[in-house]
Parts: structure tokens; C-alpha cells; sequence
């Protein structure tokens, strides 16, 4: 089984709209199977989070006898 992740968009209609390059990959009469992933807006949050918190820790290590490397 092949995979393709191709973003697509959603119709004012409601419906998934795909492009010609994904139906060139599709087999006509074929059944196939589709994933559909939405992103909840938690999850914008929890990235933003976790970037935060990777910076602070990074930062948290970083100490002033450290500086003798940023003229390098």
C-alpha cells in the first residue's frame, strides 16, 4: 500500500476538494482508504507551549563562562 499526504481543502459546500495531481495517483475504480487529520485548536497552544519551554530550558543551561565560544 502506497501512502500520500497531500493537503486539501474543504469546499464552501462542505466538501473535499482534490487536486488534479492527487487524482492522477488515485486508480479509477479503485476503493482506497483516507486518514483525514484536523488540527484542534489545542493543539496551536501546546506547540506554542512546548517551544516556549524548550527556549527557557535551552536558556537555563546557558552560563556566562559559556560566552568564551560566541567570538569563535
Amino acid at each position: 500500500m502506497k501512502a500520500c499526504e497531500i493537503p486539501l481543502k474543504i469546499t464552501a459546500e462542505g466538501k473535499i476538494e482534490l487536486s488534479d495531481a492527487l487524482l492522477d495517483l488515485l486508480p479509477p475504480g479503485e476503493t482506497v482508504r483516507a486518514i483525514i487529520l484536523v488540527p484542534e485548536p489545542a493543539d496551536h497552544k501546546e506547540d506554542a507551549a512546548w517551544s516556549r519551554l524548550t527556549a527557557a530550558q535551552f536558556l537555563a543551561g546557558y552560563s556566562e563562562a559559556d560566552s568564551i565560544y560566541d567570538g569563535v
